[in-house]
């Protein structure tokens, strides 16, 4: 025990420097395994990740560790008219850890620990301020270093011997820095902090044979407020976390083929300082008030589809997409210069090699394709657009 506490005070202390910007600025999904399926593991659960999909799935998995770490490197880039394209990958890629652990108490029950971040507004312009003249934002570079982690401890147990039950408890910790945006009132204070909690609840039943169900929902986190940057996020510096909720299914196919499908739905329009719109009736005027301008961001509703297939005695091929409309509108494009989350659909790999009757080794790789988010109304001449790849590795050991 003594080793996890070790180990999760590191994975904690390198998850700060995260940039995800997959579905919004979640990630497409937790758990290397789920990664390389599209994201989806509602029903599906695979390794001690899985509490950050569905806590119920915890005590499926049994007694085990799991370490991985994805190599994340988002291209972010804004066409402003009259000036042309600028790219904002001043920090061009990242490196993501992971961390989960799972002990079962009795046959029937289980407690455990995952460590996983989400993030995604992570840009730096170089050169856009001084191409502009200094006119639009600010001065200097321009742009944000957001992320957040979740340390989530679980206890999941079985109803019978088809179906389980889980509850979490989501400890938060962000980070946020903004700089280049003195035009609205932001003098570069440097980093904030703020911490929180929630809930994450979920259910998974064996229907059939071969066909599995979960649902899942975690509640709104809670955060401190960004106390330095109280006159610009609305609710002075409010930033919680958004509810989000799913459902899902999996479905053997013969001995060796396992079909998964998720439905997730994330709700950005319940936090104010994400989807509150630029264009608010008091203007720019009341940045910080409690109805105060916002990126604009809309819900997103996320489909995810993945398969695997063992293809021979201790190897598993794995592929999937993810995709969902994305959250930006057209007539919120200025704003999102500095969190330009565009993309809405993602390939991904994935392979798992057993090595011993204990420990496995598992890659996952993921491609969001280009897209462009051409801005309209107010915000005409601001086109955003965005396209990722990562590459994960990530080592399992049975207990």
């Amino acid at each position: 025990m003594k080793k996890v506490i070790v180990s999760l005070f590191a994975a904690g202390v390198m998850a700060s420097p995260l940039a995800h910007a997959t579905n919004g600025y979640f990630s497409h999904g937790y758990g290397m395994k789920a990664k390389g399926m599209g994201g989806a593991g509602i029903a599906l659960p695979q390794d001690s990740l899985a509490a950050a999909t569905n806590p119920a799935g915890m005590v499926m998995v049994g007694d085990r560790i799991d370490f991985g770490l994805d190599w994340f490197k988002p291209n972010r880039n804004t066409n402003v008219a009259g000036v042309g394209e600028m790219s904002g990958n001043g920090d061009s890629s990242f490196l993501i850890p992971e961390f989960g652990y799972n002990r079962m108490l009795n046959a029937d029950s289980s407690i455990g620990i995952s460590v996983y971040g989400n993030g995604g507004m992570n840009t730096k312009y170089k050169d856009l301020n001084a191409r502009t003249g200094n006119l639009i934002f600010g001065s200097g570079d321009l742009g944000v270093d957001f992320s957040q982690l979740f340390i989530s401890p679980t206890y999941a147990m079985k109803l019978n011997a088809d179906h389980a039950v889980g509850i979490s408890l989501n400890l938060a910790y962000q980070m946020i820095r903004l700089e280049g945006l003195q035009n609205f009132g932001v003098m570069n204070p440097g980093y904030d902090s703020s911490t929180g909690y929630g809930l994450r609840l979920g259910w998974t039943g064996k229907v059939s044979p071969s066909v599995t169900l979960g649902a899942t929902y975690q509640t709104k986190t809670r955060m401190g407020k960004f106390s330095k940057y109280a006159n610009l996020f609305a609710e002075q510096g409010g930033f919680d976390v958004p509810a989000n909720y799913g459902v899902g299914i999996a479905a053997k196919l013969g001995d060796t083929t396992t079909v998964a499908a998720d439905i997730e739905q994330i709700q950005y329009s319940g936090i104010r300082s994400v989807a509150n719109s630029m264009v608010s009736p008091c203007g720019m005027g009341c940045l910080g008030a409690s109805n105060g301008p916002g990126f604009g961001w809309r819900d997103m509703t996320v489909f995810k589809l993945g398969v695997s297939h063992q293809y021979a005695s201790g190897f598993v091929v794995r592929a999937g997409y993810n995709t969902g409309r994305q959250p930006i509108p057209d007539n919120e494009t200025m704003f999102n210069v500095i969190a330009p989350g565009t993309v809405s659909d993602h390939l991904t790999l994935g392979a798992t090699w057993v090595m011993s009757g204990k420990s496995e080794l598992t890659l996952g790789y993921m491609h969001a394709f280009k897209r462009t988010v051409t801005g309209t109304g107010e915000t005409t001449g601001f086109n955003l657009n965005m396209h990722q790849d990562s590459l994960g590795i990530a080592y399992g050991w049975k207990m």
